[in-house]
Parts: structure tokens; sequence; C-alpha cells
């Protein structure tokens, strides 16, 4: 028993290392593509791995109270926690059933608490961003939620351990339902905080916002914060539309289907982060309440004809996957 529990815990801190190690890689290649496209050499790939090791070396001069102290490591650890709810690559880790409404809760505590820490900074810098930032967040979660209900109800489950496997053994999400993944990806670019939805940390406006007054070791913690932050979101859309990367069963195949299933939801989470890279690097930044409208206008209505469409596939037209 206790050494099942060990394997199981092994397990567990191996994907989440990993989990954290392909996010720093991904955002190394997004600088690299970013400055491509701009017509600049950029960073090499690696260039946030020694940034990291870096920052957590040093020490900062910066002092405030303890719940700014406390934040970096509180970030860190709630988007560790929703990695685990979140299954990569068909592994599931902490999932059960109904954990598609416990994962929205979860995936709010990082951002939550890191703002509070960034709050009581009391630098006004970080408290414009926090404000831009919950207002983001309010702008996105609307069309996200009707993105939700749709597959709730045309998989008939709220268990993501169900959706995957639903969705290997009918249709992937994005076929079935095109509507609600395009509203979900929309909504997926202000939730990852790219452009044209990084007004919350600004760098030539409010010198980035929540970040301003974090150096040294916070600054390094809060680096492999995005970077498991990154990976959480694009995992988050490759599991509800592109069947989490499951193309062999693990029961059939064993060893090899986890192999190969990894592989499979590597490669998706790349093509997913590249596309939000690209329209980071070609789109100009929206100011808030351009965001705020956006939001609550285009993705929304895409959002409620995608959950009209999951309605009338199941209740009228009687498909059940």
């Amino acid at each position: 028993m206790i050494v099942d529990w060990l394997i199981q815990a092994g397990l567990v801190a191996l994907y989440l290392f990993l989990a954290v190690v392909i996010g720093l890689l991904f955002m190394g290649i997004a600088r690299k593509v970013t400055a491509r496209i701009q017509n600049r050499v950029g960073p090499p790939v690696y260039q946030n791995f020694l940034d990291v090791g870096k920052l957590l070396a040093k020490k900062t001069n910066i002092k405030h109270n303890w719940i700014f102290d406390f934040a970096p490591l509180f970030a860190l650890a709630g988007v560790l926690l929703a990695l685990a709810y979140l299954p990569m690559g068909g592994y599931k880790m902490l999932s059960g059933e109904g954990d598609l409404i416990l994962l929205l809760y979860i995936m709010a505590i990082p951002s939550l608490g890191f703002a509070l820490g960034a709050g009581a900074s009391g630098n006004p810098n970080a408290g414009v961003g926090v404000m831009r930032a919950l207002t983001l967040m309010l702008s996105y979660e609307m069309p996200f939620l009707l993105v939700l209900l749709s597959l709730m109800i045309f998989y008939n489950t709220a268990s993501l351990s169900v959706l995957l496997d639903k969705q290997m053994s009918y249709l992937w999400g994005i076929i079935a339902l095109p509507i609600s993944a395009l509203a979900a990806d929309l909504a997926l670019q202000g939730m990852m905080m790219e452009k044209p939805f990084d007004i919350a940390i600004a760098p030539h406006e409010i010198a980035s916002g929540p970040l301003v007054e974090f150096g040294g070791k916070y600054l390094g913690m809060l680096m492999l914060f995005s970077a498991g932050s990154i990976v959480l979101e694009t995992t988050l859309f490759v599991d509800l539309f592109l069947g989490g990367g499951m193309v062999l069963n693990p029961a059939t195949y064993g060893i090899i289907a986890y192999v190969v299933n990894y592989l499979v939801w590597f490669a998706l989470i790349f093509v997913v982060w590249m596309i939000a890279v690209f329209i980071n690097a070609v789109f100009p930044r929206f100011r808030i309440e351009q965001a705020f409208k956006f939001y609550w206008k285009w993705p929304t209505v895409i959002a409620i004809l995608g959950l009209a469409q999951a309605y009338i596939m199941s209740v009228f037209l009687g498909v059940v996957p």
C-alpha cells in the first residue's frame, strides 16, 4: 500500500515538474518567435531557465508584509494544484466525478492570491494592474462558462475524465462543437493575458503592473507560476476540445499508450500556444474598456450560438456521444 502511494506521488511530482519545464520552454520559444516576426534576433530559447535560476539565487531588498511575501508561493502552489486536477496526455492524477466545476474554483485561487500580494505592496501601478486583471477575468469568464455549459449538455457530464473518454470513443469537441471551440479559444487569449488582452501588465504604461514590486526569488517563483499557467490553460483547451491528446487506450496498450498520448498532448498544447503567440505578435493592445466590450459582445454571442447548437443536437436530434 505504502509503495503504491509512493509510486503515485512520484508520478504526480514528475508530471508537475515536466509541466513547469515545458512552460519555461514555451516561454522561451514565444520570445524567439515574436522576435523573428518583428525582425529581431531575440534571446535563446533556454534564456528563461537561466533567468529563473539567477532570480531564485538572489535576495530581494523590498519588504512589505506577510501577504506580499506569501503571494508568490501561494500562486505557484495554486497553479500546481490546478495542474494536478487536469489530465495531461490522458494521465489522471486527482480527477474525479464533477471535477470540471471544481477546477473552475481551483483555477481562480492562484490568480486571486497573486492579486492580494500585489495589492498589499501599496504600489499604485500594482493596484491599477490588479484592477485591470480582475476586470479582464470578469470579461472572459462569461463566454467561457457558456462554453463549459454547452460541453456539459452535449456530453452529459461534468467530469473531465468522462469527457476525455467520450471524446476518444466519439468525436473530439472541436469537431462536434466547433462554434463553442472558437469561443473558448477567444476566451483563452484573455485568460493567458496575451495581446490584445495584456493590459493588466502593460510594461510601458504601468511598469508591468502587479509585478512591479516583486524581485529576486519572488520574481523567480512568479516566472515558474507563469510557466505552469501556460501549460494549465493550453491543457484545459486540449482536454475540452482535442480529446486531451488521447489516441490510445491505456487499458489496452498499457505503458505504450501513456507515452504516445503524452507526446500527442505535448504537440497539441504547443499548437494551441503557438496560435496565441502569433496573435500576440501581430495585434496591438486593447484598452481595458475595449477588452470588456469585446468579450461581452462577440465571444459571448458565439458562445450562445454554440450552446444552442449543443442543446439542439442533444435534445431535438438525439445525438448521444
